[in-house]
């Protein structure tokens, strides 16, 4: 075998492989994209959810005026930002703590707890983050799979030549959970012993 031909056919080979980093790099790009629309699928349904929430506390809870004015200007805020997923993280930390005072507040009042349709509303609102959080470990790990695919030789060298740069992780506070259904926390340590009084 003569030398042109072992170069073609390393040229060849070193083509293959670029050809095919290139489509894989483009098949991570998109799962990652598919993965956020999930993230922003639930997203936009827990918006929808919070107007009925916000009513149903106002209901029996009017006068706490200043929480449910929070929530609502903490929701159009979330649902403003439509930019990068940590901008879009960074506006949802805002509103999962208006939640959670909102959760705090219904404490309070008894005959809330027992209404039917917030009891309604708080188990979907909680079936809700159960997937939102579901999309964003898959999202997560999708990114990081990409990121580390990006970073690692020989591909990143192909990432670098088209362009494909690390996508960023969507990290919010903890689901929201009202506190009914917080688990209890146990302390097994033993208290102090107590101080003799003085004689």
């Amino acid at each position: 075998m003569t030398p042109l031909w072992i170069a073609l056919g390393i040229v060849l080979l070193l083509g293959i492989a670029i050809v095919v980093s290139y489509n894989r790099f483009v098949a991570q790009r998109n799962q990652v994209r598919n993965a956020f629309a999930n993230i922003d699928t639930e997203l936009r349904r827990r918006y929808d959810l919070v107007p009925n929430l916000v009513e149903t506390v106002r209901g029996y809870a009017g006068h706490e005026r200043a929480v449910l004015e929070n929530v609502t200007q903490a929701r159009a805020g979330a649902v403003a930002q439509t930019g990068s997923p940590a901008e879009q993280a960074a506006a949802e930390g805002p509103f999962v703590a208006a939640l959670r005072q909102l959760f705090a507040v219904a404490e309070n009042y008894p005959s809330l707890r027992a209404d039917q349709n917030f009891l309604a509303l708080q188990a979907e609102l909680a079936t809700t983050e159960d997937r939102i959080q579901g999309a964003r470990r898959f999202y997560n790990a999708t990114v990081q799979a990409y990121n580390q695919r990006a970073q690692s030789f020989p591909s990143n060298i192909v990432a670098r030549a088209f362009r494909f740069s690390e996508e960023q992780f969507f990290e919010i506070d903890e689901a929201v959970r009202p506190q009914a259904e917080e688990a209890p926390r146990v302390d097994f340590r033993a208290p102090p012993p107590e101080s003799a009084p003085p004689s």
